[in-house]
């Protein structure tokens, strides 16, 4: 499946989350992630981020079971890691 996430957490939690959500899908920019992931490595991934996340804090994960009619857009620069020119 593929999904979209992003958090607002604490300051003091921001490079954990980042390390955590980096194990698992592709940074976009700041707080938001995107990629496939599989529903095991999404279980683990909301197990992990339950450890770190605390009462004022806000992750939001988007599941698309099926990408067909979807596509996605940048207006201005694209700061998606796994985009590389040679």
């Amino acid at each position: 499946m593929f999904v979209i996430l992003y958090y607002d957490v604490n300051e003091k939690r921001v490079a954990k989350m980042l390390k955590t959500c980096r194990k698992y899908l592709i940074w976009v920019q700041n707080s938001v992630f995107e990629g496939d992931i599989t529903e095991g490595n999404l279980e683990k991934l909301k197990s992990e981020i339950n450890h770190i996340i605390e009462e004022k804090d806000a992750v939001v994960i988007y599941e698309f079971k099926q990408m067909f009619y979807s596509r996605r857009e940048v207006l201005g620069e694209d700061k998606k890691e796994d985009i590389k020119f040679i």
